[in-house]
């Protein structure tokens, strides 16, 4: 019988947390090419799934509620600085020469991230709690987004490059050097 996923949107973010942490992890002791470059696919995967969910869902949620709403806009930029590192990997391949660093660089970005929003007192998570946030209706709003995203990326074998929100005039395209604004 498999097990029910947290209905609760911390633990639910959480889970995902814990679970590229682990492909981090299995990925600094990977050996070979295309195996390194299946586990970048998934991290890649699982980090835009769970940007997105924050993004649509997760982080309005929280605006106007939490005592520190810099904290979202943290997230935002953290998560777009991530993205660059996700649209570099995406297009290079295993080979590339920057390829490990890239990933461990963005290892060390989500770890950050990750710190930020599971503090104890004052983290993202501690202060939705405290603001009264009806935790297990965002819970299953992110569930069925996550599920429907999933969905979607398995039946497309691209993924679509990711889209900044917090880098303003600058476009991700995959396979293209990054370009300011005109």
């Amino acid at each position: 019988m498999p097990s029910r996923k947290p209905a609760d949107a911390i633990a639910l973010l959480k889970e995902d947390h814990r679970k590229v942490e682990e492909l981090f992890e299995t990925f600094e002791r990977a050996r070979g090419d295309e195996r390194k470059a299946d586990l970048v696919r998934q991290i890649c995967l699982e980090l835009e799934i769970h940007t997105i969910i924050e993004e649509e869902i997760f982080y309005p949620a929280c605006k106007g509620k939490i005592k520190d709403t810099d904290l979202l806009d943290e997230g935002y930029v953290e998560h777009d600085g991530a993205k660059v590192l996700i649209a570099e990997l995406l297009d290079a391949p295993s080979s590339d020469e920057f390829y490990d660093a890239k990933v461990s660089v963005l290892s060390e970005m989500i770890k950050h991230h990750v710190k930020e929003e599971e503090r104890r007192s004052e983290g993202l998570f501690a202060q939705a709690r405290d603001a009264g946030l009806d935790l297990e209706a965002l819970g299953e709003r992110l569930k069925a987004r996550k599920e429907e995203l999933m969905t979607a990326f398995e039946a497309d074998a691209d993924l679509p490059p990711p889209e900044t929100r917090s880098f303003t005039g600058h476009k991700l395209k995959q396979g293209e050097p990054l370009q300011a604004p005109a």
